[in-house]
């Protein structure tokens, strides 16, 4: 398109993470609409992989480079940020792979600090950073989550993920607050996001989705969560990088809710044979209660068990004019990919 190809010539964004799933399909975003774009990667050898990834979604990635830089570490964040308009940061621990059982908080908090002082003094425009709608939930569960919340997230391990998320916001707005306004600064925070995945680094809501297909899974719990599509979070974060109205503000980017049970529907629904493994009776509450006193993933899920926790986008759609396509289509590209990859 004639316009998205106007839109970032001679403009130059750093994407933290660029291996991770929606620093992968961001990077594809940003190179259709004509930026420049270098992708931080935590060790070289990923630079292939990663290249390999975006041609296939753009085929060229001649305006696509890399610098190492780990978010643990100072090493390659001035040189990676000098010269950039703009920073998205999207590198962030997940409890999963390696970081699983791991202290997510350090590394989300000096990982953010370290983005936010090399784009300070880089002289960025503008840095976006990617939160999480667990940074904005309601005291009341099942009450709706909007921009004005903060979550109150408790010490236990199972709430590590969320209590990272949300003081590494915080701690987004406490540097703006110290060092004033020359640099603006906005956050995006997606709810559960699914999609497809470009290549076997892909988010760990997308797990879930491997998992039914996998038929490990005999029985689904009472679970759910609100469901958006990884590209439609890529183009929200480029919305809030170049909207006016964007700058320091926090935008929710959500779509519809969906229990686990209803995943299962639409896998077995859309894939015919691919779907056979995928379970359909339900697994009572009372047994997730009971493992969960021995089973780390089951922990992890008590505390969702029947709460439908949604969360609003109206913010991000009247300010910025996004719209998420539907969390069906979102679910099924998300298996779809995984299976042609080989990847369940």
């Amino acid at each position: 398109m004639v316009a998205d190809e106007a839109e970032g010539a001679h403009r130059t964004v750093l994407v933290t993470g660029g291996s991770g799933y929606l620093a992968s399909w961001t990077i594809v975003e940003l190179l259709r609409r004509a930026y420049r774009v270098r992708a931080t990667i935590r060790r070289s050898t990923r630079e292939a992989e990663v290249r390999e990834m975006v041609a296939g979604q753009t085929g060229s990635t001649d305006r696509l480079t890399f610098f190492e830089a780990d978010p643990v570490a100072d090493r390659g964040w001035a040189e990676a940020a000098e010269g950039a308009d703009y920073v998205l940061h999207l590198a962030s621990p997940m409890p999963i792979g390696e970081y699983r059982g791991t202290d997510l908080i350090g590394p989300a908090l000096s990982g953010t600090r370290r983005v936010l002082v090399a784009a300070h003094a880089a002289g960025v425009q503008r840095v976006v950073v990617t939160s999480s709608v667990e940074a904005a939930l309601p005291e009341t569960p099942g009450a709706v989550a909007t921009e004005s919340l903060w979550t109150i997230a408790s010490d236990s391990p199972e709430y590590e993920y969320r209590r990272a998320k949300t003081l590494a916001e915080q701690e987004v707005w406490e540097f703006v607050r110290a060092h004033g306004t020359a640099m603006e600064a906005t956050t995006v925070l997606p709810a559960f996001m699914q999609g497809p995945v470009l290549g076997s680094d892909y988010s760990g809501s997308v797990s879930v989705i491997a998992t039914l297909l996998s038929g490990k899974l005999p029985a689904i719990p009472r679970v759910g969560w609100d469901v958006v599509d990884v590209r439609d979070i890529a183009d929200l974060h480029i919305r809030a990088m170049t909207s006016p109205s964007a700058a320091f503000e926090r935008f929710i980017g959500s779509g519809e809710f969906l229990w686990l049970k209803d995943f299962a529907a639409i896998l077995r629904d859309s894939l015919g044979a691919k779907g056979a493994r995928v379970p359909q009776r339900g697994l009572p509450d009372f047994v997730v209660r009971f493992g969960a006193r021995f089973n780390g993933d089951l922990k992890e899920i008590a505390p969702r068990l029947g709460v439908e926790q949604s969360a609003t986008s109206e913010k991000a759609e009247r300010l910025l004019g996004w719209k998420a396509r539907s969390a069906a289509t979102a679910v099924r590209d998300a298996a779809v990919s995984l299976l042609e990859r080989s990847l369940v």
